[in-house]
């Protein structure tokens, strides 16, 4: 076991709301990426969607990042990420975060897979409409309705 250590199978990534360097997902992703070098991923995918839009806005190769997570402390990847990004403007933090943050189902499969998730933990929440909404109802951090 490395100091990293991180059992999704025990417990919850981060929420995918929570900044790290400016960014939404970055700290779940650190949390999935250690994990998935652990062998104790559950049912989480690394990289998924969410991770590789930060994973191209960091330019920087998924096994590459998992290695980092298992290396580092969180403070360190975070000057890490800052000194990656020192370049990026404002706009582009906001365009990136945006994009995870408002990301929704984009096909009837997936709209309907997404709905089914949903009704089946609260189907009160016809509120949740995005992954990351979604995903923070699933793992316990929204409250019900």
């Amino acid at each position: 076991m490395t100091e990293f250590y991180m059992d999704l199978t025990r417990a919850y990534p981060r929420s995918p709301k929570i900044k790290m360097a400016g960014l939404v997902q970055l700290a779940r992703m650190i949390d999935k990426a250690r994990a998935y070098k652990e062998n104790q991923i559950a049912d989480y995918i690394y990289p998924c969607p969410l991770d590789k839009i930060i994973l191209n806005f960091l330019r920087i190769d998924s096994d590459v990042f998992a290695n980092k997570a298992m290396e580092c402390k969180d403070e360190e990847i975070r000057e890490w990420a800052k000194d990656i990004l020192k370049n990026k403007r404002d706009e582009e933090f906001e365009f990136i975060n945006n994009q995870i943050l408002e990301r929704s189902p984009d096909s009837e499969d997936r709209l309907k897979y997404f709905y089914e998730t949903r009704d089946r933990i609260d189907p009160t929440r016809t509120d949740i409409n995005t992954w990351v909404d979604l995903l923070d109802l699933e793992e316990g951090r929204l409250p019900p309705n």
